[in-house]
């Protein structure tokens, strides 16, 4: 009776283990602004991708080949990154494992940022700021020329629940989860945290650039 009984316990701990591993390998982002997706990045364009297949990228510890995605894309514009052009983008095979599936018949426009890799390629994940053009607001679009770098020496606090505040003056409270229970809500698509003259950090709203009486002013 023994027996049965152990095997069938030595059974369920391979399951756990099993089922352990499977969430620990499972992608996982925390919420991040739009702004601070920006900062973060190596590279941010606006591209549309033209083809796409799986490649292998070297070998892992134990010898089996890396698979990723590459991605061949045409370049629009570039808001931030190198002198040159992206040529190829490189993701995961899987969304279990943070990899990004983009539309590659060359007609949709996407906001790619994420990781230079060498010249012309970048990296990217589910972590990374990555959308269809057509999706972003004017007030974002504008952000990525100019507005956005202006605070990127600020930092932007997430407000997970209520009461929370700012512990210092270059710090932007991010309420859009409280407020409208959602991490694309009206400061994630209409503000940007800009740097004032002061050191102090606050939420802009609008397409028109910063007037001076806002870079100047001292209270947030």
């Amino acid at each position: 009776m023994s027996c049965p009984v152990s095997s069938f316990y030595a059974t369920l701990i391979l399951l756990l283990l099993w089922r352990v591993e499977q969430i620990a390998e499972a992608c996982s982002c925390s919420p991040i602004h739009p702004q601070q997706a920006f900062c973060n990045a190596d590279v941010v364009i606006r591209a549309k991708v033209v083809g796409g297949k799986e490649v292998d990228s070297g070998n892992d510890i134990y010898g089996n080949p890396i698979k990723r995605i590459q991605y061949e894309i045409k370049q629009l514009k570039m808001f931030k990154g190198p002198n040159k052009l992206i040529m190829t983008v490189f993701t995961a095979p899987s969304s279990a494992v943070c990899g990004v599936t983009l539309e590659t018949n060359g007609k949709k426009e996407y906001l790619i940022s994420g990781k230079a890799e060498g010249d012309e390629k970048m990296h990217v994940t589910l972590c990374d700021f990555i959308i269809p053009w057509e999706s972003l607001s004017a007030t974002q679009k504008k952000s990525l020329n100019q507005r956005y770098q202006m605070g990127c020496e600020c930092k932007i606090s997430r407000c997970p629940s209520i009461p929370c505040m700012i512990t210092a003056p270059d710090e932007c409270l991010w309420t859009d989860w409280v407020t409208e229970k959602s991490i694309n809500g009206r400061q994630a698509k209409h503000y940007a945290c800009i740097k004032r003259n002061d050191g102090s950090c606050a939420w802009y709203r609008g397409v028109a650039p910063p007037k001076k009486e806002f870079l100047d002013i001292e209270d947030p």
